[in-house]
Parts: C-alpha cells; sequence; structure tokens
C-alpha cells in the first residue's frame, strides 16, 4: 500500500495511491497517518476497510498538492556518513558505529514543496536518503527483530547548510533543521511493497545534471542495523522517521563545491519510492 496526504498547507487530509497510480481520499476511514494509526495496526486495518469501501472513495485530481505523507513525527533521526564513498567525499573517517543527529520536524515540507534558501545561507546542499517510518515501539531491539518495527519506507531530500553544519561551533543540527529542509515523499511504501529496502536504486538531479546515483547496497550500516543501533539509545515511537544517510555526489564533495541557488530544480527518486521535484528559492 502507498499512502500519502494531501491538500493545502495544514489542511491536509489521508489518501492512497494505487497501484495503477489513482489516487483516492481515505478520510472516511477516520484515521489520519499519526502515531497512534501505526501503532495500532492502522496499515492492516485500512488494507481491510478498503476491500469493502474502495469504489466509494472520492477520486484525488493530480492537480492536488501532496504533504509529507504522515503527521508531524515525535522525531527525526538520521544517520550521518552511512555510505563509504560519501564519507571520502566529505573527508571525513569510515564511522565504526552510525553517525546520529536529530532533524527539527518543523523542516519537514510536501515532496513537491519549495526549499527555502535560510537566511544567511552560502552552502546550502542536497541529499537523496531512503528513510524508514517506525510501525511498532522500539526499545532495546535485536537486528533480527528490526524489520518487525518498520512500518514502511519514504523519499526523502535531507537539504543541508554545510556552513550552519560545520563551520559553526556546536552540532551537526544547526545546518539540518532549517524551514523546509525536510522535503518528504511522494507516499510511504508500506514495507510489503519493497522487498530489499538495503538494494535500492537513489538518484538526484540538479536542473536536470545528474549528482548522485547510487544504491542502498552501498549502506556501511544496513537497514536493520540501525534500527536497532538507534533503539539503544533511546524509544523509537510509531511514526518516527529514520533517515539513513546519502551517497556520494553531494555540492560539498565536488571541486570546486557547488551549492544551491535561488531558481534552482531538484528532482530525486528512489527505486518502489517514487520521485520528488522541488524549486529553490532564497529567503525573503
Amino acid at each position: 500500500m502507498k499512502l500519502i496526504r494531501f491538500g493545502a498547507v495544514g489542511e491536509e487530509k489521508p489518501g492512497v495511491q494505487l497501484d495503477n497510480g489513482t489516487k483516492i481520499d481515505v478520510s472516511a476511514f477516520g484515521s489520519d497517518y499519526n502515531e497512534d494509526f501505526f501503532g495500532n495496526d492502522g496499515i492492516e486495518k485500512l488494507d481491510k476497510w478498503l476491500e469493502a469501501n474502495q469504489d466509494s472513495c472520492p477520486e484525488i485530481d493530480d492537480s492536488v498538492r501532496l504533504g509529507v505523507p504522515l503527521t508531524r513525527p515525535s522525531k527525526i533521526v538520521c544517520v550521518g556518513l552511512n555510505y563509504a564513498q560519501h564519507a571520502a567525499e566529505a573527508g571525513m573517517e569510515v564511522p565504526k558505529e552510525p553517525v546520529l543527529f536529530f532533524k527539527s520536524t518543523t523542516a519537514l515540507v510536501g515532496p513537491n514543496d519549495d526549499v527555502i534558501i535560510p537566511k544567511g545561507s552560502t552552502k546550502s546542499d542536497w541529499e537523496v536518503e531512503l528513510s524508514i517510518v517506525i510501525g511498532k515501539k522500539a526499545s532495546y531491539v535485536e537486528e533480527a527483530d528490526a524489520f518487525d518495527h518498520i512500518a514502511g519506507y519514504v523519499l526523502h531530500n535531507d537539504v543541508s547548510e554545510r556552513a550552519f553544519q560545520i563551520e559553526r561551533s556546536g552540532q551537526w543540527c544547526k545546518g539540518k533543521g532549517c524551514d523546509t529542509f525536510a522535503p518528504v515523499g511522494p507516499f510511504i511504501a508500506t514495507k510489503d511493497e519493497i522487498k530489499d529496502p538495503n538494494n535500492l536504486n537513489l538518484w538526484l538531479k540538479l536542473n536536470g545534471e545528474v549528482m548522485q546515483n547510487s544504491s542502498t547496497s552501498d549502506f556501511i550500516f544496513n537497514v536493520q542495523e540501525v534500527v536497532s543501533h538507534i533503539s539503544q539509545f533511546m524509544t523509537l515511537l510509531p511514526g518516527d522517521i529514520i533517515s539513513t544517510g546519502t551517497p556520494f555526489g553531494v555540492g560539498l564533495g565536488l571541486n570546486p563545491p557547488v551549492y544551491l541557488k535561488e531558481g534552482d530544480v531538484m528532482e530525486l527518486g528512489i527505486e518502489g519510492l517514487g520521485v520528488s521535484k522541488q524549486n529553490v528559492k532564497a529567503y525573503k
């Protein structure tokens, strides 16, 4: 199943994208895609509800905006330097265990919403990433049980301001949590739709030019390792997002570096998780 949310900012409703690409409104199901939904077998209940009610669900026109495909989660946990070639281009040592940081939930925007270069930014950058959506409360989870705690997967552009992230005092969150720096979607694919999340092609284009093109098979720490590791340090709640890192090809790693400017267009995608597109605008 592919879960979407649609409508104007702040007024999004739950929907489903069918296998043929048609999008339908499932508001009548009675639940948004939130912690309660994911934590109480909402996916299974919605699937059963659709068996009887799908034909009566209104269709959603393709012109309607897609929002973040879940309500604001309790947290977004990110893994840094999780591809060996990206660590090399960043000039950083391959980590011995996952590098963790948080991304502000206020950075979340829909998959095709604008990305705003923040006030004072000089080095805003792109990062295509596979994100995990937690489906069951996870604390001290063993790797062998990690998939039992996953609801699905979603495309994420982990937009990053490198000067804020690296050159300013403190932790990486300064460069990661700016408004609009987490475009997510177009949909959450439930885990049954993704046979092997550790072997998916992912790519990003800037103004039509391919900048990133890799595979999650290049993970340093795979999906189950990441879920298990994070759960040793904090409880993951249903609906929480884990972003698993980006492959090589970011602007920071180019010679000379290239950073986002007003008028740029980012297009990105992951095998089985659709495509998103963001226009870049300057802070006004």
